[in-house]
């Protein structure tokens, strides 16, 4: 990592301030987001038969394990210096965490919005715990969003979904940390689409910095949907989204032109890839680098197994992909996907050595 990514970290909107939207009466809320790893995982690309170098941007190590942090920290500071008291959201979890934390850290209520049934139990706790007021929707994301929406309008309340513009300035900027990591942007940028703000956040950051100098290229922007919740793909809405990747269950994405225009202005693809793939490399990453990531961020890794497949990507080319979340977001996913269970024995020595085959 560049040398200005060190102990001295003080959050996203500290380090990249010249590239957000505030000022010195903005008060900063922050749990120190960012600064988040670029891991290399050779081993994974030998496994699915790639020839070239990929980086994994592993959001799960913010303070509340996805992504959604760098934006609820502009969000929020933003409600702040507003004058807002509360902050309300729809969320499939990631969201919630992040609006409950930084929320509570500000001293402000947050009200959560989350589908009855349909949320990752890692993600529900997190909300439950910084003390959101959790209100479970009979009904999918979409239309806890359409509530959500009304709520805004009555003035009383912020929304800090992804239709609140600062949530996309400050999830641009792991778009600036990858170009620092790597001294410029990678050739093609695999990411997971739901809501569709964090693939409109990436690209807006890519031509920020390079409009600033700071970087030379752009990536080719290639989103991936999951095949039961594929609106962008499918072209048109998805009235009941499915997918065993809670975190892109989603039927119709606030930021749906955002991500058309990066795909098209990128030279980019969007496409989809259905459960099964998505868990197959879900696994494989586990598995061949040691890295466990929430069943979304599989999505682009499936469809980087479909790339190679079709032999879209160039040998030597410089890859990067997001992992939005951490797997411990959604342990039921994990557990039953393993395909092991502890294997129970006496308490002794011999009887270890025997299950180990020694």
């Amino acid at each position: 990592m560049p040398a200005s990514h060190s102990s001295t970290w003080s959050g996203v909107i500290q380090q990249y301030a010249e590239f957000l939207p505030v000022t010195s009466a903005t008060p900063i809320i922050t749990l120190l987001e960012g600064n988040t790893p670029l891991i290399r995982v050779p081993s994974f690309v030998e496994a699915i038969g790639g020839q070239f170098e990929l980086y994994l941007k592993y959001e799960g190590l913010n303070p509340t394990c996805s992504f959604k942090d760098r934006g609820m920290t502009l969000a929020v500071s933003k409600a702040k210096e507003r004058g807002s008291e509360i902050v309300v959201c729809a969320s499939t979890g990631n969201t919630s965490a992040a609006a409950a934390a930084y929320a509570a850290r500000a001293k402000m209520r947050c009200v959560v919005l989350l589908p009855h049934g349909k949320i990752a139990l890692g993600k529900l706790a997190q909300a439950l715990m910084y003390g959101a007021t959790t209100i479970a929707v009979e009904g999918n994301f979409d239309q806890a969003l359409n509530i959500v929406r009304e709520l805004g309008e009555t003035g009383k309340i912020e929304v800090v979904n992804s239709i609140n513009p600062f949530r996309i300035e400050g999830q641009k900027t792991a778009a600036f940390e990858i170009c620092d990591a790597l001294g410029d942007a990678p050739d093609f940028h695999f990411l997971p689409v739901g809501n569709a703000g964090n693939i409109t956040a990436y690209w807006k950051g890519y031509r920020e910095y390079q409009n600033a100098g700071k970087s030379d290229t752009l990536p080719r922007m290639c989103g991936w949907q999951a095949a039961g919740a594929a609106p962008l793909v499918d072209g048109h809405p998805i009235e009941h989204p499915n997918t065993v990747a809670t975190a892109i269950r989603i039927g119709n994405p606030a930021s749906w032109q955002g991500a058309m225009d990066a795909v098209k202005q990128s030279e980019g693809l969007i496409d989809k890839v259905t459960d099964e793939e998505i868990l197959k490399a879900y696994t494989l990453l586990a598995r061949t680098e040691g890295i466990f990531v929430e069943p979304a961020c599989a999505a682009p890794l499936a469809g980087l197994i479909k790339a190679v497949q079709r032999q879209l990507i160039p040998e030597g080319s410089l890859v990067a992909a997001t992992m939005t979340g951490h797997g411990l977001k959604d342990p039921d996913t994990a557990i039953k996907t393993a395909g092991f269970e502890p294997i129970v024995v006496q308490p002794d020595r011999d009887a270890v050595m025997r299950v180990i085959g020694l």
